[in-house]
C-alpha cells in the first residue's frame, strides 16, 4: 500500500534549550543555515511524501509560518534583486502541503500520534520526530519505506547504542531476518539497567499501519504518566507483527545540546559554501588547543 502522509510531532516545550526556546520553538533553532524542522521536511519530501501533518501546541505558529507563502518577504527580495534568496524562500513554501493539529495536553508521543487519526484515516503513514536529524546518502525515511514494501508490516528505525545508555531509549529485542532488518520479539521503554541485553535503540522514524490507532486507544499511561508509543507498538507487534530496521546514516538528537552541536559541526563541514573554510578553522582551533 502506498504511503502518502507523514506525521511530525512538534508540540514539545523544548525545556532542554531554555532560555533560547522561551519564545522560539526548538524545531526552529538553526543548524548552519536552516531550522532543524526544514531538514526533517526535506527528508520526507525526498522520500516521495508531500502531505505533512504537524502536531503542534500553543506558541508553535512559527513552524507553520516557515512553510507558508510570504508575500511581503518575496516582494521585498524581488525588488532588491536578491534572486538567490527569493528562490530559496519559494522553495521552502512549495515543499509540502501542511495540515496542523493541536495536541492540547502534553500527554506523550503516543498521544501526539493518536490525535492525528481523523486526518490520517485508514492508511499507513510515516512518523518523523521534529528534532531527530539523520544525515544519509539515501534518506532514512526512503530506506524504511523499502523495508515496509518488502515485509508489509510496520517498521521502526533503530541504531546501536552503548548498553549503559540503553535506559534512555525504547529498546528492541529480536532476530535479524535480513541485512539490518529484525523481526521484533520484545519492546521495552527505557529499561532499567540489567533488564535487557539488547543495544538496539528506537530512534525518531516509524512507518506505521493504521492499526496503531486501535493500539493507542488501549494503551494506558506509562513511564512519566504519558501514553508511550513504545507500549502501543508492543500491542501492534502482538496483533500483526513488527520489524525494526538499522538504517544507514548518521543520526543526531538535535533536541539535546550535545547532539545539536554535533549536528551543527557535521552539517557545516558538508556545506557547499562553508565546508572548506570551516574545516580550516577547526584544524587551526585544534592545533591551538594542542599547544
Amino acid at each position: 500500500m502506498n504511503v502518502r502522509k507523514a506525521v511530525v510531532p512538534v508540540a514539545g516545550l523544548g525545556t532542554r534549550f531554555l532560555p533560547a526556546t522561551k519564545a522560539i520553538p526548538k524545531e526552529m533553532l538553526t543548524v548552519v543555515d536552516r531550522p532543524t524542522i526544514q531538514y526533517i521536511v526535506e527528508e520526507i519530501v525526498a522520500s516521495g511524501i508531500k502531505e505533512v501533518v504537524l502536531v503542534t501546541a500553543s506558541g508553535k505558529s512559527a513552524i507553520e509560518n516557515h512553510f507558508d507563502y510570504s508575500f511581503e518577504l518575496e516582494t521585498f527580495l524581488a525588488q532588491k534583486g536578491k534572486m538567490d534568496l527569493l528562490r530559496e524562500v519559494r522553495h521552502i513554501s512549495g515543499l509540502i502541503e501542511v495540515v496542523s493539529i493541536r495536541q492540547k495536553e502534553p500527554l506523550g508521543l503516543g498521544h501526539a500520534i493518536k490525535v492525528t487519526e481523523p486526518v490520517i484515516g485508514n492508511e499507513p503513514f510515516v512518523v518523523v520526530l521534529g528534532d531527530d536529524m539523520v544525515d544519509a546518502t539515501v534518506p532514512c525515511v526512503f530506506q524504511m519505506l523499502k523495508v515496509f514494501d518488502k515485509f508489509q508490516k510496520s517498521v521502526v528505525a533503530i541504531q546501536k547504542v552503548p548498553l549503559d545508555e540503553a535506559h534512555r531509549y525504547g529498546i528492541v529485542e529480536g532476530e535479524e531476518v535480513a541485512e539490518g532488518v529484525y523481526k521484533v520479539e520484545r519492546l521495552i521503554e527505557k529499561p532499567s539497567p540489567g533488564t535487557s541485553k539488547s543495544d538496539l535503540a528506537i530512534i525518531g522514524r516509524y512507518v506505521l499501519s493504521p492499526d496503531i490507532y486501535s493500539c493507542l486507544n488501549r494503551t494506558l499511561p506509562g513511564v512519566g504518566g504519558e501514553i508511550q508509543l513504545t507500549d502501543a507498538l508492543d500491542y501492534l507487534r502482538k496483533k500483526q507483527g513488527l520489524y525494526a530496521y538499522k538504517f544507514k546514516g548518521n543520526r543526531y538528537d538535535a533536541g539535546d545540546k550535545m547532539g545539536y552541536l554535533q549536528a551543527t559541526v557535521n552539517y557545516a563541514l558538508a556545506h557547499s559554501d562553508l565546508g572548506e573554510r570551516f574545516k580550516a578553522y577547526l584544524q587551526k582551533l585544534v592545533a591551538n588547543l594542542d599547544e
